[in-house]
């Protein structure tokens, strides 16, 4: 599966794209994640790809021309399943559901806004759907560009390898490990729960489930 995120600031997502899980199933070939900067789709010798709102208003908004080209490059003679997603606290929110809906597509292509926001008809006319990952206010667009990739990537076989995470599968519960005593300065000895140290499995499964 392709990942490509369009944004201004490419280089803030090199460091994390090349670590960890998404770093192993990029040299696994299982995914690939592109940054494209949309700087380079725009005319004048300054590369502006943003200018001040129609109607007034505070900041600047980021222009429908670039971003038009380079989708429109992106997705140009490819018979991928593609799916073009804007970022938006007006969005529909990110859950596993959408996650695992995302992962059927072969290619991503995400769009992260700066500023006062992205020139509305690019919602309208270029993505096909808008996604928030919460409520509340970014400088931009390239975290929830993460954060979306890494969700998406963790339903794709091969991405997780043998060490499947339990989480995807069973859910959201307490974890321990080492120490079975935790003893803090203050005296207080924080214990695993005994049932995680029975080794009866069903047992545990019972405890995970009802946490």
């Amino acid at each position: 599966m392709k990942f490509t995120i369009l944004t201004i600031f490419p280089d803030a997502l090199t460091s994390y794209i090349n670590t960890s899980i998404l770093k192993r199933a990029q040299e696994k070939k299982v995914i690939k994640i592109n940054t494209v900067d949309i700087r380079a789709f725009a005319k004048d010798k300054h590369k502006t790809t943003d200018d001040s709102p129609y109607g007034g208003g505070p900041g600047m908004v980021m222009k429908i021309e670039p971003i038009y080209k380079a989708v429109k490059k992106l997705t140009r003679s490819t018979k991928k399943k593609t799916r073009v997603i804007l970022f938006s606290t007006r969005g529909k929110k990110l859950d596993q559901k959408m996650a695992r809906r995302l992962a059927k597509y072969d290619h991503l292509i995400m769009i992260a806004g700066r500023y006062e926001g992205v020139d509305e008809r690019v919602a309208q006319h270029i993505a096909d759907e808008e996604i928030s990952i919460g409520d509340y206010i970014l400088s931009g667009g390239e975290l929830p560009a993460m954060v979306l990739t890494e969700a998406v990537s963790r339903h794709i076989p091969g991405v997780l390898g043998k060490q499947e995470s339990l989480e995807e599968i069973k859910g959201s519960y307490p974890v321990y490990t080492r120490p079975e005593v935790f003893t803090t300065k203050e005296g207080k000895n924080l214990k695993v729960p005994t049932v995680l140290l029975s080794g009866d499995h069903k047992k545990i499964d019972a405890w995970r489930k009802e946490k």
